[in-house]
């Protein structure tokens, strides 16, 4: 199992319009922050890929540090859960370097 960190700076341009006065980092930007990273941690890109199955338990926030741990390599499965404060906050699989379908 690897472990990478990701802090969302508490001005995240993202967070702007998600919501004023209780601000989120949007699940879709979570997802793709994950996806960047474990790519930077494996060295090698993981596209083409499929996103088997991607779950929010709770929200995040800016200023938070997520916690990313993962396992598996590119080409094959992998299986990450990001929490912060030790709270579960996405966990997914996704299918790396899988062939396009017409």
């Amino acid at each position: 199992m690897s472990t990478i960190e990701c802090l969302f700076a508490p001005d995240h341009p993202a967070a702007a319009g998600h919501f004023p006065g209780n601000p989120i980092i949007p699940g879709a930007v979570l997802l793709a922050e994950t996806l960047r990273l474990i790519e930077n941690e494996l060295g090698r890109s993981l596209s083409p890929l499929r996103i088997r199955a991607a779950k929010f338990f709770f929200p995040t926030r800016p200023g938070d540090r997520v916690v990313i741990e993962f396992t598996g390599n590119a080409p094959g499965d992998i299986r990450f859960a990001c929490s912060v404060n030790g709270r579960k906050v996405l966990d997914g699989q996704l299918e790396c370097n899988v062939p396009a379908t017409a």
